[in-house]
């Protein structure tokens, strides 16, 4: 099977082992609000249109992906270690086990992949702002395991600066950690303000111990025929990003 032509594949330094995609709209069966590649088990679609939409990203991965319950906290779960038949509760994935693919769902949030420089470890991170605040991308980082100088990340279609109204409480959550958030915040209508996701998880990559830090430009809430947006429709679908070691 092809990969559909509109599915983002990261241009980032890494080895040629390591693959990774994230999914648009493009490429399912779903239709209406969920056209028509929704990947999201919760969102409102149809069951059958769920599980052949995972059936197509399926047949382009190496193995079947462990999709995680995604709670907006920092959990990360190491898919080489035994586990349970339960669903994790968690907000992000590693492995080390060629042929293993970790994946996330977004519809607003950023996925953030991670691959160390020899191309051996690998991890994708959902982080919509609780959990960016909470510190998902550095436990992601932790859990690599490697030098934090080593890795390298790609952030995927997040929503972008020009359409993320926030209150106070989410700038004040991201100034009380480190004082340059501040930055990542611009005043829009009295109480509100306009955040910039793709700063703020730089940032916190930097802080982390990061030199390489790509992508990023995206906007999921105004490219509407790209990319599902709870913020644009409710009921949206959601898109997945997946990596794995080849």
């Amino acid at each position: 099977m092809r990969q559909p032509s509109q599915w983002l594949v990261p241009d980032w330094p890494v080895p040629d082992r390591v693959r990774a995609f994230v999914t648009t709209r493009e490429g399912g069966v779903s239709d209406g609000d969920y056209a028509s590649m929704n990947l999201g088990g919760s969102s409102g679609d149809r069951e059958d249109r769920v599980e052949a939409n995972r059936a197509i990203a399926r047949a382009l991965l190496p193995g079947d992906p462990l999709y995680l319950a995604q709670v907006h906290g920092t959990t990360v779960v190491d898919l080489d270690a035994p586990r349970g038949a339960e669903r994790p509760r968690a907000d992000a994935a590693v492995t080390f086990t060629p042929g293993t693919p970790a994946v996330v769902l977004t519809a607003d949030c950023m996925p953030v992949f991670f691959a160390d420089g020899a191309g051996t470890r690998v991890g994708v991170a959902h982080a919509g702002w609780r959990g960016l605040a909470a510190g998902v991308l550095e436990s992601t980082v932790a859990a690599m395991k490697a030098d934090p100088r080593e890795i390298v990340a790609w952030m995927g279609p997040a929503i972008g600066p020009d359409a993320f109204e926030v209150g106070p409480e989410v700038k004040e959550a991201f100034a009380k950690a480190d004082p340059a958030a501040e930055g990542a915040f611009k005043p829009h209508v009295p109480g509100k303000f306009m955040a910039d996701l793709y700063m703020l998880a730089r940032q916190r990559l930097a802080r982390a111990g990061l030199r390489e830090i790509h992508g990023g430009g995206f906007c999921t809430f105004h490219d509407t025929s790209r990319f599902f947006s709870y913020r644009r429709v409710q009921k949206s679908g959601r898109m997945g990003a997946f990596i794995w070691v080849r």
